[in-house]
């Protein structure tokens, strides 16, 4: 891909980030191109359908999740790296917007297993936590992501909105703590 390809395609690729985050994944297509400031020929020419253009935001959004705790791992202490990241996770599935659900229902392929790459990068922050004794040793990952996912869908049909899961996820840590 040319240089000036590559960056038309991260700058449609991070425009679209933002309209899908404001608008859900039925956002359209066009004001996408629009914000970018491009045509929809150059949209399209990059993401033939939505499902691809929205298998490209998810993967993307998973990825820079994974990068994330791999840096917390290295250089923050287990219980702050371990809250940090699971307030990164909650604040991915409050912006979700059924984009997930969406992808499923259309049958995209993202080219690799977001589940695995997250769970992956979890199981390093909790075992960390786990094993310098900052966090219960009976704790599994399945656990974390269903308390963060709780969380989430508690706090998005109650008044308060992020803040209001921000405090939920605070007593919800409090309560994986040793």
């Amino acid at each position: 891909m040319r240089v000036d390809a590559r960056r038309n395609r991260e700058h449609l690729l991070t425009t679209a980030r933002a309209v899908i985050a404001e608008q859900g994944p039925e956002a359209s297509l066009n004001e996408i191109a629009r914000r970018a400031g491009v045509g929809p020929g150059t949209l399209y020419r990059h993401f033939p359908t939505r499902q691809v253009l929205l298998a490209a935001v998810f993967r993307d959004r998973v990825e820079t999740l994974c990068a994330r705790a791999a840096d917390l791992l290295a250089h923050t202490s287990p219980d702050e790296a371990l809250a940090l990241w699971s307030r990164d996770v909650l604040a991915h599935a409050l912006t979700d917007r059924g984009m997930s659900a969406s992808m499923t229902l259309g049958g995209a392929e993202l080219g690799f297993d977001c589940h695995a790459a997250m769970r992956s990068a979890a199981t390093g922050l909790l075992l960390r936590a786990q094993r310098e004794g900052r966090t219960r040793p009976d704790v599994d990952i399945e656990d974390l992501f269903q308390l963060v996912t709780g969380v989430a869908l508690a706090a998005s049909e109650l008044p308060g909105g992020l803040d209001r899961a921000e405090r939920l996820l605070s007593v919800t840590l409090a309560g994986l703590r040793r």
